[in-house]
This record gives structure tokens, sequence and C-alpha cells, in this order.
């Protein structure tokens, strides 16, 4: 790839980003900001399609094949490399928030 302006640009704003998110306590702030996020959307997925009740089982398809993605390319990659990025580790958590929500609605529907 050639270096052009755009390339070098790019490259030290993810390597600033990257020696940014290099302390732990940044990097835990972002990976639970992560988790809370898709807590949230969980929620919000799940109340506003429930009360159209026509794209109940688009929506959960999905969300199913978005979820099996992510944890094919999440752990598939960590066997293979010890240390994950941030990146990867915000995604798996950001789909953990969104499991957990789900199956806190799950709960809250059936009591």
């Amino acid at each position: 790839m050639q270096r052009t302006r755009l390339n070098t640009l790019v490259d030290n704003f993810l390597n600033q980003l990257n020696q940014f998110f290099s302390n732990p306590w940044r990097r835990i702030s972002l990976i639970l900001l992560a988790l809370f996020f898709g807590i949230f959307v969980g929620e919000a997925v799940s109340t506003t399609v429930g009360q159209a009740a026509q794209w109940d089982v688009i929506v959960a398809a999905m969300i199913l094949i978005f979820t099996e993605f992510v944890s094919r390319i999440a752990y598939r990659r960590s066997a293979s490399i010890k240390t994950r990025s941030l990146w990867m580790d915000v995604l798996n958590l950001f789909k953990v928030g969104i499991t957990y929500s789900l199956y806190l609605e799950a709960f809250k529907l059936g009591s």
C-alpha cells in the first residue's frame, strides 16, 4: 500500500488511540462502557421490537447471527494469539451485554 497523507494520518491516529487506551484504567473504563451500552441496546431492541410484534423473528435472527459472528472471531483468535486486542474485547463485552439484557428481559416476562 502506498504511503499517502491519509494513510499516514490514519496510522498515526490509531497509534495514538492505542497508546491512550494502554492505561489499564482507561481500558477497563472503555470495556465497562461497552458492556453497559450492550445492555442498553439489548433492552432498547427488545422493547421496541416487542411493541410492533412484526419484526420479532427477523431481529432475533440478526442478533443471533451477530453474537455467533463475534464469538467465532473472538474465541478463534484468542486460541492462536495469547493477547487479544482492545477492540475485540470491547466488541465481545458489547455482545455479552446484549445477551445479558435479553436474558434479563426473558426473566422479567416469565415472572
